[in-house]
Formats: C-alpha cells, structure tokens, sequence
C-alpha cells in the first residue's frame, strides 16, 4: 500500500484568516481593489505595504491599517526592482493597472508599451526579486489581479486585453516553479468592479460608442453577465484573501472567475 505524506496542518482559528507575521505588498493599494485587499489582508494579521504612484493617498491608506507606504511608479522598472528589493514580501498582490480606450489604428504605441511595463513587466520583476525571500522561508503567496479580460477579448482595449493574457501565463509558470517551495501563484478575474478605473472606462466607452455613462453601464459593460450589477472591491479582496492563507495551499496555477456568469456563455 502507498504510503501517503499528509499535508501541512491548515487549521485555521474560529476567527478567521490568519496571516498573522506575514508581510504583504500590495501595488496600486492606494484605491479600488488595491485598497481593499490592502485592508481585508491587514484585518487577517498581515503587515501590508501600500505600493502606489500616488504618495500621500499611499501613505493615508497605510496609515489607516497600521502598514507601510511605498511611492513606486511601475512603469519605471528600476522602481519595481527597488520595491521588491525593500519589501521582504511574504505576500504579493499584482494590482497596480491603468486603461486606455481607442481602436487599434488610433492607439499611441507609447501608451501601449507603458500600459505592459507596468503591467506584465513589472509584475515580472515584482516576482523575480521576491521569490528569493519566498523559497528561503518555505513558504509564499502570489496573487496577480487579472481581469475577465485575460480570459476575454474586447474591442478597443488592446493594451489592457495583452496585458492581462500575459500575466495569466506568467502566473502559471510562476506556480510551476514555485511549487516546490511552498509557493501558490494564482490569477484572480473580476469583471467589471466599482472603481474609479471602471468608472473612467464608462467615460471612455460613451465617447467612443456616442451614449450615455448611464447606457453603457447597462448596455455594453454588463451585456455578457448574467447578474446584472458591477462587483464590489471587498468582493474581490475576500477572494485574494482567501488565496493568501494557509488553506489554500493546493490552489495554484488557476484563474479565478468573479464575473457574475460573463464566462459561462
């Protein structure tokens, strides 16, 4: 008979979550999903560094949770390096993103190459210079804020919609790797979430289609979902929670849906 090695013990207390003497990096953790999961992982027990290009929004947010602010402008990638280098991240979370709306043939190359920068690249280098620290504890999370539109295409988002594609295959070899050293890396993809990216979004999509913010909330950023509401940022940080925490340590290497039945047609 094959003897079988039990896995760690993953009991949690009847509190909760408990990240207890973990530390971790949120980018973007200034506003929208960053915030929250900024704050829902400081209420499990983590130290949380606010990563965000806005420095005193940064430092609000940290101060609020008892964490750590960081001014980093991923788009610049010494500026990722330097902040993994300074971190000691037990816990990544890969939030940081902009969007740009336009047909392909109008799209300014620079936004396209600035928008992966700071979005594949610097995720990269986010991960590259924390994994040393990950495999030397045993132990490490990763969760890359994806999107539906890494699993799904739109018109007009061609910047965002590569951007997302790729950090969904760089998480899966991230948790090939990483699995050997206790290291969990997954993709969580929200549809559209109540931020204020979103909410630039709705403006850009009304000028590009000639409607109202109102008409394209309804008619073109909820067509293809079946629960007809935008997703609330403490919904998506629940789950990134969830995915940092002891209990999850065989959930690797996935996508997470969180787009109200968007994938299910």
């Amino acid at each position: 008979m094959t003897s079988v090695t039990p896995g760690p013990d993953v009991r949690v207390p009847a509190a909760g979550l408990d990240l207890s003497g973990r530390t971790a990096l949120v980018t973007g953790g200034a506003g929208g999903i960053g915030l929250a999961c900024a704050r829902r992982l400081a209420s499990a027990g983590a130290h949380v560094v606010v990563a965000d290009i806005r420095a005193e929004a940064a430092a609000e947010a940290a101060a609020a949770i008892g964490g750590t602010a960081r001014a980093a402008d991923l788009a610049d990638l010494a500026e990722a390096d330097a902040l993994a280098r300074s971190c000691a991240a037990d816990i990544l979370v890969n939030n940081a993103g902009i969007q740009h709306v336009a047909p392909l043939e109008e799209f300014p190359p620079e936004t396209f190459s600035r928008i992966l920068r700071m979005m594949v690249e610097a995720p990269f280098r986010l991960v590259r210079g924390s994994l040393p620290g990950m495999y030397g504890r045993g132990w490490g999370r990763i969760v890359n804020i994806s999107s539906v539109h890494g699993l799904r295409a739109s018109p007009y988002k061609a910047a965002y919609v590569t951007a997302k594609h790729a950090l969904e295959g760089l998480s899966k070899v991230i948790a090939l790797e990483g699995a050997a050293h206790g290291v969990t890396s997954n993709c969580v993809c929200p549809a559209y979430v109540r931020t204020p990216l979103v909410e630039g979004q709705i403006e850009d999509q009304a000028r590009v289609h000639g409607m109202s913010p109102g008409a394209v909330t309804t008619d073109v950023l909820l067509a293809r979902a079946a629960v007809k509401r935008l997703i609330e940022p403490a919904e998506v940080a629940e789950l990134v929670a969830y995915l940092c925490a002891p209990q999850a340590a065989m959930m690797t290497g996935a996508s997470f849906s969180m787009d109200g039945g968007w994938t299910a047609h």
